[in-house]
C-alpha cells in the first residue's frame, strides 16, 4: 500500500492507526478530509486584528489552501494532548497570591515536548501505509494550518464563543498538532451531522447555547464578535506577542496575569468534564506558580535563564518579563514592592523602565513625584518620559 494508491483506509485498520497514534500520547486522533478551508482569515486580517504578527499575513494563502503545505494532500490528522492538571493542582495555584502564568506555560515548551510525537506518529505513518517523508508534513502550533477549523471539521471539538476549540471531553484544555498526508483515509463525522462546510466556518459556538460567559469575562474586551479574537485587545497577545509598550488603557485589566491568560477559557462551562491528562508528551513545570513577583522583579539574566530554561517563557525574554512584573506590580496595590520598582528605573532597557515608572506612580500615588524627580531629569527616551505624565 502506497500513499500513490490512493487507497482508503477505513473500518479496522483506521481504528489501528488510532489507537498506535494514541499509544504515543495523543489524547485525541481524528481524522478529516482535506478541502475547503475559510476565506474569512481575509476579513479577520483586513480588520487589523492580528496586530503586529505579521507572520499571519504572509502565510495566509497557505492556510487557506493546504494544498500548498503538501500538494496532493488527501487527509489531515488532528491530535490533542490533554494538559489539564486535575482538579487538586488547579485548585492550589488559583489560591496563591503569586502572578498567574496561563496554564500552558507550566509546562516546558509543548512545542519541544510533543514534537518526538510527531517524529513516531511519522514513522507509524510510513510502516502502516507504505508512505515517505515527503508524503506527510506535521506540525505543533507552528505551521500555516487552521488547526482550530480543521479540529472541529474532524469532530475533535468545537469552535466556541472565544474563538477556542472546546471539548465535550476535555473542556478547553487541550494542546493541538496536525499532519498532513497524502493518503485517502476515512474521515470521521463532525460534531454537527450536516454537510461538511469549509474547515473554520461552523458556526462559533455550536454547543454553546445562549452561555456567554467567556465573552462577558475578558477584562481588556478582546471579543468584537463570538469567536472573534482582536489580538491587540488580548491580554495573551499584549503580554507574549507585543514586544514593546503595553497600552496604558489595557494594563489594568491584565490584572496579576503575569503571561498569558486563560480567562476566558476558565469560565468555560464545558470544562467540568475535563479529566486529569496522561501527560505522555508533557512535562509539568508546576513550580512556577510559586514564584513571587518580588523575586521575578529581582530576576537577572543568568537566574531568568536558569529557571525557565526549556519553557515557553524563554522566548519572551528576561525585558519582557520585567515589563510584564512591572504591570502586574503597579495593579497589586503592594507599596513594598516600590524598591524593585525603582531598582528597575535604571534598567538598560527602556520597554522596562517606562512599565515601571507607571507602576510606581500607581502604587506611591501623590508620594510618586519625589521618588520619580531625579530619574525623570535623567531620562532621554520618549516612550519612557510619555510615562511621567500619562493616566495611570
Amino acid at each position: 500500500m502506497t500513499a500513490s494508491a490512493g487507497v482508503i483506509l477505513a473500518g479496522a485498520p483506521r481504528e489501528v492507526l488510532r489507537e498506535g497514534l494514541q499509544a504515543l500520547g495523543f489524547d485525541e486522533v481524528r481524522f478529516a478530509p482535506v478541502g475547503a478551508t475559510d476565506t474569512s482569515l481575509r476579513d479577520w486580517l483586513a480588520a487589523g486584528h492580528q496586530a503586529d504578527l505579521a507572520w499571519m499575513e504572509r502565510t495566509a494563502e497557505k492556510r487557506m489552501n493546504p494544498d500548498l503545505v503538501l500538494p496532493g494532500a488527501k487527509t489531515i490528522i488532528m491530535l490533542g494532548v490533554n494538559y489539564w492538571p486535575g482538579a487538586t493542582i488547579q485548585n492550589r495555584e488559583s489560591k496563591n497570591e503569586n502572578p498567574r502564568w496561563a496554564r500552558y506555560a507550566l509546562h516546558e515548551d509543548y512545542h519541544d515536548t510533543i514534537k518526538p510525537g510527531l517524529m513516531a506518529a511519522g514513522r507509524l505513518l510510513e510502516q502502516r501505509g507504505g508512505l515517505t517523508v515527503a508524503d506527510y508534513r506535521y506540525y505543533v502550533d507552528t505551521g500555516p494550518v487552521l488547526e482550530r477549523g480543521w479540529a472541529a471539521r474532524s469532530g475533535l471539538g468545537f469552535r466556541g464563543k472565544n474563538g477556542m476549540l472546546i471539548s465535550r471531553r476535555h473542556g478547553n484544555w487541550l494542546f493541538l498538532a496536525c499532519i498532513l498526508v497524502r493518503w485517502e483515509i476515512a474521515a470521521d463525522p463532525p460534531l454537527r451531522k450536516k454537510p461538511l462546510p469549509p474547515a473554520g466556518t461552523e458556526p462559533a459556538g455550536l454547543l454553546c447555547g445562549k452561555c456567554t460567559r467567556c465573552l462577558d469575562a475578558c477584562p481588556t474586551q478582546a471579543f468584537p464578535r463570538p469567536g472573534v479574537v482582536d489580538a491587540r485587545r488580548c491580554i495573551s497577545y499584549q503580554t507574549i506577542e507585543n514586544k514593546g509598550i503595553i497600552p496604558r488603557a489595557l494594563r489594568a485589566g491584565i490584572g496579576t496575569r503575569i503571561y498569558g491568560c486563560d480567562i476566558c477559557l476558565e469560565v468555560c462551562p464545558w470544562n467540568r468534564f475535563a479529566r486529569e491528562g496522561r501527560r505522555v508528551l508533557l512535562a509539568s513545570r508546576h513550580e512556577l506558580a510559586e514564584l513571587g513577583l518580588a523575586e521575578i522583579l529581582a530576576l537577572n539574566p543568568v537566574r531568568f535563564a536558569e529557571v525557565f530554561r526549556r519553557t515557553p517563557v524563554k522566548r519572551l525574554k528576561l525585558t519582557g518579563l520585567l515589563r510584564n512584573a512591572c504591570v502586574v506590580a503597579g495593579n497589586t496595590g503592594d507599596r513594598t514592592l516600590l524598591p524593585a520598582l525603582l531598582a528597575l528605573l535604571a534598567h538598560e532597557s527602556a520597554v522596562v523602565r517606562a512599565h515601571a515608572v507607571w507602576a510606581v506612580r500607581r502604587l506611591a500615588g501623590v508620594d510618586a513625584g519625589g521618588l520619580l524627580e531625579s530619574r525623570r531629569s535623567a531620562e532621554s527616551q520618549a516612550t519612557v518620559l510619555a510615562e511621567f505624565e500619562g493616566e495611570v
